[in-house]
């Protein structure tokens, strides 16, 4: 890879593959982690947890060898030393607060199957932490002042801010209902059952009017928001529980009739997983990810690589589950 880092020992004497997966995928991953066992969102940048999280995930899909052994297990490491002692974890490690990004490293240890102690910690944080809208002051001065307002949104319905004490927002309330539902066999915080159906209650509210999800908000001035394919992707993986319902079924048809007009690798990567869960038909996506890659190597971006990795490996559980019980 012109200008790419350079693969470490392991790597290179490690038998090459056939597969965009194991060509390009798994070799950038590998060789993009860190010295102290995280990974950044470029080859060289300072470890965060989010790129951590999607790499660790992408390669625990993949069958595994020495080399991948030893980076998932210093990358689990990583991030049960980042952990803070609320059980949140903070974008960057030397950082005081957690954030949203604690749902992901959840999901990336539970998915591993270690630390259960700190997955628990940091699923139990996530019960805790609420975002700024919702409480009683708050619906209040949304009801005196309505009228003026340029959002339309039920601020009875909360999810998951970005950062602590600020709005609701799809992307993380997805990733936050997504462990939650992974972690079942966890024993989960009494508020675990409301937190979900809030949240849930959050995503179907800010649904776009034709489908789909965008950041957040459906309708502003009066005009309809249009949907995005990540937070579209991200909303339905957390909504499986009730896929049969109409939002869900127009959501799919809308991320379905965008796919072939999806350019940008993350993207396409994230609408693939999704529909593929959801049992609809789609191109075969390794050619045009080799295509796109070819043009600019995914601009050496780990997130965008962690999701490449993570749709051409096999079907992983953490993507899919069975039907939640009614508590």
């Amino acid at each position: 890879m012109a200008g790419g880092p350079q693969l470490p020992d392991a790597a290179k004497n490690s038998p090459p593959g056939n597969s965009f997966l194991e060509k390009q995928c798994l070799p950038f991953l590998t060789s993009a982690q860190n010295p102290n066992g995280g990974w950044g969102y470029r080859p060289g940048s300072q470890s965060s947890v989010e790129p951590t999280s999607w790499a660790l995930l992408a390669l625990a899909g993949a069958a595994r060898s020495a080399a991948l052994e030893k980076a998932i297990q210093r990358g689990a490491g990583w991030l049960r030393e980042t952990q803070l002692r609320d059980g949140s974890w903070p974008a960057y490690a030397g950082q005081r607060e957690g954030c949203w990004v604690t749902a992901l490293g959840c999901l990336a240890l539970h998915t591993l199957g270690v630390a259960p102690e700190a997955v628990a910690n940091g699923v139990a944080w996530l019960c805790e932490e609420w975002p700024g809208e919702g409480g009683f002051w708050w619906r209040l001065r949304h009801r005196l002042f309505s009228r003026t307002t340029e959002i339309r949104q039920n601020y009875y319905f909360r999810g998951w801010s970005w950062s602590p004490g600020t709005s609701s927002w799809v992307e993380p309330t997805s990733y936050a209902l997504i462990v939650l539902r992974n972690a079942r066999g966890l024993s989960l915080p009494r508020r675990a059952t409301l937190r979900v159906r809030l949240g849930e209650g959050m995503l179907y509210d800010r649904m776009c009017p034709a489908g789909g999800w965008n950041c957040g908000n459906p309708l502003v001035y009066g005009v309809a928001g249009e949907p995005q394919v990540g937070p579209t992707a991200w909303a339905l993986l957390a909504l499986q529980d009730h896929r049969e319902r109409t939002e869900n079924q127009r959501s799919l048809d809308w991320l379905a009739h965008e796919y072939e007009q999806i350019r940008g690798p993350g993207s396409l990567a994230l609408a693939h997983i999704c529909l593929e869960v959801h049992g609809r038909p789609t191109p075969p996506l390794e050619p045009a990810l080799e295509r796109l890659y070819l043009t600019n190597e995914f601009f050496h971006h780990v997130p965008v690589v962690a999701w490449a990795g993570v749709a051409l490996s096999p079907a992983q559980p953490w993507l899919q589950w069975a039907p939640r019980e009614v508590a």
